[in-house]
């Protein structure tokens, strides 16, 4: 199929270098290009352009962008949203003043979310998750990663990955599975937590891996949850089976969470609300992306992380929604990028960049994915006519989004 989009107001997220991730120094610029058209072919983006040498409609299917903004699509590298049923109880809980640890440590969040998710049948968790498909897709989203990590045991934790593995065949979202048994200790396990962990490398990861069900694999490395050596443990054991790394890290302490997760070359570190110039320091100059997920910062009323020294000190910055039951309950990437600007400090370019380059980075995609670059996959959405790309993340909550496109096709609800 051969597409041509025209009459665009502004083409923004242009990459003619298609670089891979996008250093700090390097955010606060992107190309935009005015009055423009774009093509796309089997999925590929094949040229743009503005409008007076913009190629004659035969042969394509042609939508018109009627001055719209052409953005690239979101790529969301931390979510949660294969789960059962929802946990607005605890969101009262919060509100009456229990923190994020009280609730965990009496069998509510995570454990209360696995509790749920063993009594539901995969047929039902697979039905709940597409509806949050379709949600992020109408929201901009054209890359995710969704980890497991709700079921903590090796059939609740295969059900997920299998329920992921379902998403990633049934849509045209750009799909990575992370395996995450080290969410949490289960309750059977109190007062024996290296026996779990031992369970989810002897055990667990043997089983995901024989039906290939996840590429990469992520630790809860924080306080109260699994230690720096014990992080270490599951990712070296992920390895041999070709699982590449992704960490929480430094959501509720100084963890050494970050230090670990650049010294075992991870895909990124997560969370980063404990961070300070040792973190930085050990960021600088590698290959792990830092990821800050400000939705849920934002709904536990957390400090934000320092994004603002972290791109002065050159750091290739990402932002992800955490969209989970708990503590951040929406895919809304959007938002993320305006609590970015709003919260953080970061210009709407630089808010752009981390939420779709340096997104896609942190799952691996960011080849084929993340940018306007002719070679790349054709992910992208428009907007109603706005005043400015600005005025995007601006006036944040007004529906401004009118076509979605996924592999160079309009986006249809299934």
């Amino acid at each position: 199929m051969k597409l041509l989009v025209k009459n665009i107001g502004t083409i923004v997220g242009i990459d003619t270098a298609r670089r891979e991730r996008i250093l700090g120094s390097q955010m606060d610029s992107m190309e935009r290009l005015d009055n423009a058209w774009l093509t796309a072919e089997n999925g590929i983006i094949t040229a743009f352009g503005t409008m007076d040498s913009c190629p004659e409609s035969k042969g394509f299917e042609v939508v018109d962008a009627e001055g719209g903004v052409l953005h690239p699509s979101y790529c969301d590298s931390h979510t949660h949203i294969v789960y059962a049923g929802s946990r607005e109880q605890e969101f009262l809980d919060k509100i009456h003043g229990l923190t994020y640890e009280q609730i965990a440590a009496r069998g509510g969040g995570i454990l209360n979310s696995a509790a749920r998710l063993h009594n539901t049948s995969e047929d039902e968790l697979y039905r709940e998750a597409m509806e949050r498909v379709e949600e992020i897709i109408a929201m901009g989203t054209g890359a995710v990663e969704i980890k497991s990590g709700y079921g903590l045991s090796t059939e609740d934790e295969l059900k997920m990955l299998r329920v992921i593995a379902r998403i990633k065949r049934s849509t045209p979202l750009a799909v990575k599975a992370t395996f995450l048994g080290a969410h949490a200790v289960p309750m059977e396990y109190k007062g024996r937590q290296q026996q779990y962990v031992d369970k989810v490398c002897d055990e667990m990861l043997p089983a995901v891996a024989a039906e290939n069900l996840a590429e990469a694999v992520d630790v809860f490395c924080d306080r109260g949850f699994f230690t720096v050596e014990q992080t270490r443990q599951i990712v070296t054991a992920a390895a041999k089976y070709g699982m590449k790394a992704k960490i929480h890290a430094n959501e509720l302490d100084f963890s050494g969470g970050v230090q670990l997760g650049v010294e075992l070359g991870a895909l990124s570190v997560d969370h980063l609300e404990s961070s300070g110039e040792a973190e930085i320091a050990a960021l600088k100059g590698s290959k792990t992306i830092p990821t800050r997920l400000p939705g849920a910062a934002f709904f536990l009323r957390m400090s934000y992380p320092p994004a603002r020294a972290m791109i002065e000190a050159d750091l290739a910055v990402a932002h992800a929604s955490d969209y989970n039951p708990g503590s951040s309950p929406s895919g809304n990437m959007r938002f993320v990028t305006s609590l970015a600007a709003i919260r953080m400090r970061l210009t709407p370019t630089e808010a752009l960049w981390a939420a779709t380059v340096n997104g896609a980075a942190a799952m691996g995609l960011s080849h084929d994915y993340g940018s306007i670059t002719v070679g790349k996959v054709a992910n992208f959405f428009i907007t109603k006519p706005i005043p400015s790309f600005e005025f995007f993340n601006y006036a944040y909550n007004t529906p401004l989004i009118s076509k979605v496109f996924l592999r160079g096709r309009v986006y249809k609800k299934m």
